[in-house]
């Protein structure tokens, strides 16, 4: 017998999805009775003339029976002789499309319907391209009311020939494309004598046959962290899912971020005791000696893993609130929630093209590549290298609700979260200085946007006055932690040193991120330097030695793209 298959089923509004899978229930007598008799009485009172109306059996909300479509996402799960099966029943609705991405999500196939009479539409090519985007390889085209057509085959290959193209310009790894007709079963469970011009399989067959773990394998072994287990103070394990690889007792991991090792000392899967443990599995993972570990953590052994403060995404947008450079928001990736800001629209997908348009802003349901800061390094990988450390949903702040869903496409595994913006020959120091801070009122709270990044020398000049900044034309700017100042007379940079050759001159000082430092003397300069060299950089510590205020405000916008 073969493994568990998940699997979706997606297209436009009224293409049969809850009919298809609904008729492989009935027709694979996978119901019970009383099931099945409630489904001819429900049928009675349908729209095909008391013929059995095989959607019933998933579209389960009042809503949906009286509207004839599919709202939420109906999973079911059923058992052939030959597999084990998961199914989502997605909507096919533009304004389910949050739905539909849901179900997505969990899926290693998709089965995309397209009606024979219509054929690829704007719906069928956002399914399949968010199916793309959440990592689903297998697809099914199952070319679905044939009988409205006259079964016939010329029509069949014209829409074939359309998939091929968009198979072709999402890079579709695996596709299978099958005439059906839901409502009459041909094609469905058993081969049908109406179109003998097709010798494949029918779509319960190859459901049943195909290995979608063929490519699913990850490079080593790793384990995010879901919960750090403490019943007494004599036991602590490390609980999660292994995403890929296995792990066995006496073998030596690495805990990530902090690089720290440890070997396996016991495994409980389930409530027992288990000498080694594979991938899909929720294990507690005691180690032989206390290292740092908590929720985010990631437990990992023969893996190329890094950690990145800043990545590129490309996201589908859910909110009914649009996306505007300057956003903050909980990013949740792996097991790791945590605050960041999209930094940067780069542009938006066209669904219908997949051409990359220029955007000031994300709509529902479009899909964009952005730039995400996040507010601490984390373990992260690409989408295709390590599939759980490779996708992520954004949280709004306030509402928490899911604003977007996407996957890691890039990343920098330098220690440096940003450019650099003073540079003077082996001298790098970053800056945001010249950062706008605004209160969305949208989204009710403060946020930092960045118009464009420069990197600045001797001899330029810089910017002084902003939308929410005005320094002076004479000042130096401290970045304490790259060990690095800059001298600033009449707007321009006039010399950039190492911290430890700075003097205090009595103009005024400003921090890294523009805020005026309170000293007025090289008594009050070298107290603060040596209370940052200790090793007192608290909340209390700048507290004690910045403002904010001084040289900085918060504006109040709606829409950064309209500055």
């Amino acid at each position: 017998m073969n493994g568990l298959l998940k699997f979706i089923t997606c297209g436009s509004v009224d293409d049969g999805k809850s009919t298809l899978i609904g008729h492989i229930l009935y027709d694979a007598k996978l119901l019970y009775a009383d099931q099945e008799k409630a489904l001819e009485l429900d049928s009675r009172v349908g729209s095909r003339g008391g013929a059995i109306d095989y959607s019933l059996l998933l579209d389960g909300l009042m809503a949906e029976r009286e509207q004839g479509i599919t709202i939420d996402v109906a999973y079911r799960y059923f058992t052939t002789e030959r597999r084990s099966f998961i199914v989502a029943d997605t909507p096919g609705h533009e304004e389910y499309t949050r739905n539909m991405a849901v179900g997505a999500s969990f899926a290693e196939l998709a089965v995309i319907l397209v009606d024979a009479s219509q054929g690829v539409l704007v719906q069928t090519r956002r399914h399949a391209r968010i199916c793309a985007l959440m990592g689903i390889r297998y697809f099914v085209f199952a070319v679905n009311k044939m009988d409205l057509t006259g079964y016939d085959k010329g029509r069949f290959d014209a829409i074939a020939e359309e998939i091929g193209r968009l198979a072709g310009e999402l890079s579709l790894e695996s596709v299978k494309i099958i005439p059906v007709s839901a409502t009459e079963g041909d094609n469905v469970t058993v081969k049908s004598d109406r179109m003998p011009w097709y010798d494949g399989e029918t779509i319960l067959s190859y459901l049943e046959q195909v290995d979608v773990t063929e490519k699913a394998a990850e490079e080593g072994f790793y384990m995010p962290v879901q919960r750090v287990c403490r019943p007494d103070h004599t036991f602590r394990g490390f609980q999660g899912q292994i995403e890929s690889g296995e792990i066995a007792v006496g073998e030596e991991i690495t805990v990530l971020p902090g690089h720290e090792t440890a070997r396996v000392k016991s495994i409980l899967a389930a409530d027992r005791e288990a000498e080694r443990a594979g991938r899909g599995l929720p294990v507690t993972i005691r180690l032989d000696r206390e290292v740092d570990v908590s929720r985010g953590c990631v437990l990992a052994r023969g893996t190329s893993l890094a950690t990145a403060g800043r990545f590129e995404t490309t996201l589908l947008w859910m909110d009914d609130v649009p996306l505007a450079a300057g956003g903050d928001y909980l990013v949740k990736l792996g097991t790791k929630l945590i605050p960041g800001t999209v930094t940067d629209i780069a542009y938006r997908i066209d669904v219908n093209t997949g051409e990359q348009r220029e955007a000031k802003e994300l709509k529902k349901n479009e899909i964009a590549r952005c730039t995400v800061l996040l507010d601490d390094r984390i373990v992260i990988d690409r989408f295709n290298g390590h599939k759980t450390l490779g996708e992520l949903i954004l949280i709004d702040r306030v509402t928490n609700m899911t604003s977007a869903c996407g996957v890691v496409e890039r990343f920098s595994e330098k220690d440096e979260e940003q450019e650099p913006v003073f540079v003077y020959g082996e001298l790098e120091a970053r800056g945001d200085i010249f950062e706008e801070f605004y209160y969305n009122t949208d989204r009710l709270s403060v946020s930092k946007h960045m118009p464009e990044h420069r990197t600045y020398t001797v001899g330029d000049a810089i910017p002084v006055k902003g939308m929410s900044y005005s320094y002076p034309e004479y000042f130096d700017i401290v970045i304490l932690r790259d060990g690095v100042a800059v001298k600033v007379r009449e707007a321009v940079i006039e010399e950039i040193l190492p911290l430890s050759q700075y003097r205090y001159s009595g103009v005024p000082v400003v921090n890294g991120r523009g805020f005026a430092v309170q000293v007025n003397s090289r008594k009050e300069w070298q107290e603060f330097l040596d209370a940052y060299r200790s090793g007192q950089e608290d909340a209390a510590f700048w507290s004690r030695w910045t403002k904010f205020g001084t040289y900085r405000e918060v504006r109040f916008h709606s829409n950064y793209w309209e500055i």
